[in-house]
């Protein structure tokens, strides 16, 4: 039987909490200006993973709740907030959980939503939103390209000759569609970021990834090693430029 794509990331909690990025803080200040939340409000944030998201939700005093379908992330998440009495986590599938009627001020997904079928997960969020509510979805874009060109391509030559796997990112989620679902399009806001690593943190960092972590044995030594090396070449250095994209929506009643 196939494994669950969405629970790749489970089987490196902590490698996960330690090298995933981060987002910008005026993204969440957005969040919280644009939907008062605070003490009082309810949210439910979808697949924290390790908290990349979830402190500014949880510190906010909302009542919280994360939703989580892998059980060693969900482990990790209540070592780290279980001291907040704010603090909720259910290890469970956003796409079939029952909320018993519970509703929602907030929704929102760092980079998580996009792993649910579009259908599923906009009904579901429309649903599960008060009127009024918001969901708020974020994701990084980032590219090396333009920083050093001659590294990205002796990368890309890595890429092209071992980068064999067979759970290939696959998702089509267009966080633009919202409004097909009931939903209506707040605004679309991206803050600038930059990232820099060594051969050997880089390393660290493309093994989080979903498609990295399901490289076929035989090449994951291969391709490591030659991006390794590839920015050893250029100076054991390796410069991101990020940008930090919010998409929100309001449920209208």
């Amino acid at each position: 039987m196939e494994r669950d794509k969405r629970l790749v990331f489970d089987t490196i909690p902590e490698k996960f909490d330690r090298w995933r990025v981060r987002y910008d803080p005026q993204l969440f200040d957005h969040i919280i200006k644009t939907t008062d939340l605070g003490p009082g409000k309810s949210c439910l944030e979808i697949g924290p993973g390790t908290g990349q998201a979830s402190d500014f939700a949880i510190k906010s005093g909302a009542d919280y709740l994360a939703i989580e379908l892998g059980s060693h992330l969900a482990d990790k998440m209540r070592e780290k907030y279980s001291s907040y009495p704010n603090f909720h986590i259910v290890n469970a599938d956003f796409e079939t959980y029952d909320f018993g009627g519970k509703k929602f001020d907030l929704i929102y997904s760092a980079a998580t939503i996009q792993w649910i079928k579009e259908d599923i997960a906009y009904s579901r969020v429309f649903d599960l939103l008060k009127d009024g509510g918001c969901l708020a979805m974020c994701l990084m874009v980032s590219e090396y390209q333009s920083e050093d060109p001659e590294l990205y391509d002796e990368i890309q030559e890595v890429y092209d000759r071992y980068f064999v796997t067979d759970q290939p990112y696959d998702q089509h989620f267009d966080y633009m569609n919202g409004g097909n679902y009931g939903l209506t399009f707040i605004e679309m806001k991206s803050w600038p970021g930059r990232r820099v690593y060594t051969a050997d943190e880089h390393n660290e960092y493309l093994g989080t990834h979903s498609t990295h972590i399901a490289l076929k044995e035989e090449y994951r030594d291969l391709f490591f090693n030659g991006v390794r090396d590839a920015v050893l070449r250029h100076g054991n250095r390796i410069v991101f430029n990020d940008k930090y994209v919010l998409y929100l929506y309001r449920k209208h009643a």
